[in-house]
């Protein structure tokens, strides 16, 4: 195992996950955490607009459609844009936990092409947890959520508090966040987490 491979690999005193009791229920949508996001937020003209929903214990689904603004090579996803969709989905994991976190450590496997027009399935669970780090893995099916494998990936996440994002952004915008009724609502949502 590689370096980077093994900073995937949880350690011992890894524990398993624990879904929040107020997370959202299986199967409800979780809706986009920023509406410029530019793999869940509807205010993006190009972006994924991906759709992720609450699956049992602490994984989610989630899909997309690849739009010919996603091409890399002429009539296929490029492959950046792939990883945004395994990245996103990963991310959306921490709703369950009611953690807000950003991404340590992605390693992508691109297993087969995505043609422009094809819906991605995608599949991510939470596998450990261990201090501020939180372990995961997803896969990206094409012709329905049991078709073949297109891609995969294993994340490590790393919890941190509202303040990362205040620090780091760009102040309108977290004007504008701060204005916004479902960014307060979605905040406050996650003030119950110590």
């Amino acid at each position: 195992m590689s370096a980077s491979s093994a900073a995937l690999e949880p350690p011992a005193d890894a524990v398993r996950p624990v879904r929040h009791p107020d997370a959202p229920a299986p199967g409800e949508l979780l809706g986009a955490h920023y509406g410029e996001c530019f793999g869940c937020g509807g205010d993006q003209p190009h972006g994924l607009h991906l759709q992720a929903r609450a699956g049992e214990g602490v994984a989610i689904t989630a899909e997309f459609t690849v739009q010919p603004a996603h091409q890399g090579a002429p009539g296929l996803a490029h492959g950046g844009l792939l990883a945004t969709a395994l990245d996103e989905t990963l991310g959306s994991l921490n709703w369950l936990l009611r953690t807000i976190a950003v991404t340590g450590r992605l390693e992508t496997d691109f297993v087969r092409p995505v043609p422009v027009g094809t819906t991605l399935y995608l599949e991510a669970e939470v596998t450990a947890v261990t201090g501020r780090k939180i372990y995961s893995r997803a896969t990206g099916r094409v012709g329905g959520p049991d078709g073949p494998v297109a891609v995969r990936a294993q994340a490590l996440f790393i919890e941190v508090k509202v303040d990362h994002f205040v620090h780091h952004g760009r102040q309108e915008e977290i004007r504008a966040a701060m204005d916004d009724p479902d960014q307060i609502r979605r905040a406050r949502a996650f003030e119950v987490n110590p």
